[in-house]
């Protein structure tokens, strides 16, 4: 039986619902895959989106205050840098702009399918295809690539009592902006990178804020300035001038591994600069005691702000480090007993990053769930690929995440690796690549052993890096060119690769 897989060369039509390569997300992976296919002529694919514009998480995210905490020059694609950033460390408009100015570039609409919500995504072990379920209908594809993104699905705890709140309740990745907040009693649950950005924010408007804490954060000075007329018109005229100041950061950023991954005593130094802007901001001893972290620097992540400290210290602002015990009609009850009256409830506590739940929508082969494979720690090789699911890639996958540099590096690490596969594909006639499940096993090993020694697994603190069992699931543990190396091409000694038409292996093969 010969068996066959949508494998046309030209771009999908207007309504096509199947094509070589489909692509979920169009956040910064999407949009890079996506333009690195139509760069290299390899037309057939498409690109399903929830939603109703490119963006991912810098079009979700739109809280006051949002921006970049990575430079801007290095967070961008290295293929199309930008020469218009307003500032050193950009703002969340100008980064949303930047990925619907290149998806425009690209020439990208014509291949996304706006609206489409991926409800379910099944591997077809007869015919070899992706069987996709969205929301406006099934779609098939020989490979399917998921650039979903880590930060997309956002966190929020259950608090008791919460529902019996009378008062108005959003997280900050769905800011609520047709509510005004003037002149209210507003709780902002968490202290983690959104909440020191858009506390400031709302501090000088809202009658009173209360910031529940569970774990202070490290904080430096944010040393970010505009960035003037003549940089941008000699970026714009010496491309070159913008890719040396961009190589400067990243070699300047990789420098700091050493001190996450190698010599946690060279953060040290760092950790009293971290201090000093604590006690330079901040002057009263008690509120100077909340805010001083009892864990090694870099455990968790490392957040930059000039005016997080200022407005905690404004008189209309409580730092709140008693656990919650109870949410009331109208107030938030600490452990302590004290009863803080509120209007508004902000959650600030992140996003669902260890647990991946769009692992809980996809099937492989013999029905296999992946949210189930993944029930105690996710992991799959180079971050990118799980045995028992041919055909299917991750682009920021398990620990790929970084503690100190641009992820867009990273996500084009992943893409020159899944443009190479699709290479190989077509060299060898292949159907399926499927990854063996013993490299996924000596790869993560090895991994986890690298990951034994760094900060944020000795470093004395609990954070989203880690998952319910206590494993690091989320970070890369080296430089990230040491990365790069081992994506530079596809592997195909560690897959089983199926030609066409021939029936697929078992892994007994």
């Amino acid at each position: 039986m010969t068996i066959t897989a949508p494998t046309r060369t030209a771009a999908p039509d207007a309504t096509a619902t199947s094509a070589r390569v489909i692509i979920v997300g169009t956040g910064f992976s999407g949009i890079g895959m996506a333009a690195q296919l139509k760069r290299s002529g390899m037309d057939d694919f498409l690109i399903l989106e929830r939603a109703d514009d490119v963006g991912g998480t810098w079009r979700d995210n739109t809280y006051p205050g949002c921006a970049c905490d990575v430079p801007s020059l290095l967070y961008s694609f290295s293929w199309a840098q930008n020469p218009d950033w307003s500032d050193t460390f950009s703002p969340q408009p100008e980064i949303w702009e930047y990925l619907r100015t290149v998806a425009k570039d690209e020439q990208l609409d014509a291949h996304t399918r706006f609206g489409h919500t991926v409800q379910g995504a099944r591997w077809d072990e007869t015919r070899r295809v992706w069987s996709i379920e969205t929301s406006e209908g099934t779609y098939e594809a020989q490979v399917l690539i998921a650039g979903l993104g880590p930060l997309s699905e956002p966190s929020t705890p259950h608090l008791p009592g919460i529902e019996s709140f009378e008062g108005t309740v959003f997280h900050s990745a769905t800011w609520d902006h047709d509510h005004d907040l003037r002149g209210e009693r507003v709780a902002v649950i968490g202290t983690g990178a959104s909440a020191i950005q858009f506390v400031p924010a709302i501090q000088p408007s809202v009658d009173h804020l209360t910031v529940f804490q569970r774990t202070p954060p490290w904080v430096m000075e944010r040393r970010s300035r505009p960035i003037g007329r003549f940089e941008r018109t000699l970026f714009k005229r010496v491309p070159g001038a913008q890719r040396l100041a961009r190589a400067s950061i990243y070699w300047a950023r990789e420098l700091t591994v050493i001190g996450f991954t190698r010599r946690p005593q060279i953060l040290k130094r760092a950790g009293k600069l971290a201090l000093a802007h604590l006690h330079q901001a901040v002057e009263d001893p008690e509120l100077r005691r909340k805010l001083t972290p009892s864990y090694a620097m870099g455990c968790k992540r490392i957040l930059l702000s000039n005016d997080w400290y200022p407005a905690l210290t404004q008189p209309n602002v409580t730092l709140e480090d008693a656990g919650i015990a109870e949410v009331k009609a109208h107030s938030i009850v600490t452990v302590d007993g004290t009863e803080h009256p509120v209007d508004t409830i902000i959650f600030g506590t992140g996003f669902q990053v260890a647990d991946i739940p769009a692992a809980q929508k996809m099937w492989g082969t013999g029905g296999v769930n992946l949210g189930e494979k993944w029930s105690e720690s996710a992991s799959a090789y180079l971050g990118s690929t799980v045995d028992q699911f041919p055909n299917l890639f991750f682009l920021v996958g398990p620990n790929t995440g970084l503690g100190h540099s641009s992820m867009v590096f990273m996500i084009e690490s992943q893409v020159s690796y899944v443009m190479d596969a699709l290479r190989s594909m077509d060299r060898t006639g292949a159907s399926t690549v499927e990854v063996r499940p013993e490299a996924v096993e000596a790869y993560n090993v090895a991994l986890q052993e690298q990951l034994g020694g760094t900060v944020w697994n000795t470093g004395g603190c609990k954070s989203w890096y880690l998952d319910k069992t206590g494993k690091n699931t989320s970070l890369w543990p080296d430089f990230t060119f040491v990365f790069r190396k081992r994506t530079r091409r596809f592997d195909p000694d560690h897959y089983v690769v199926t030609p066409a038409g021939r029936a697929a292996p078992t892994v007994a093969d």
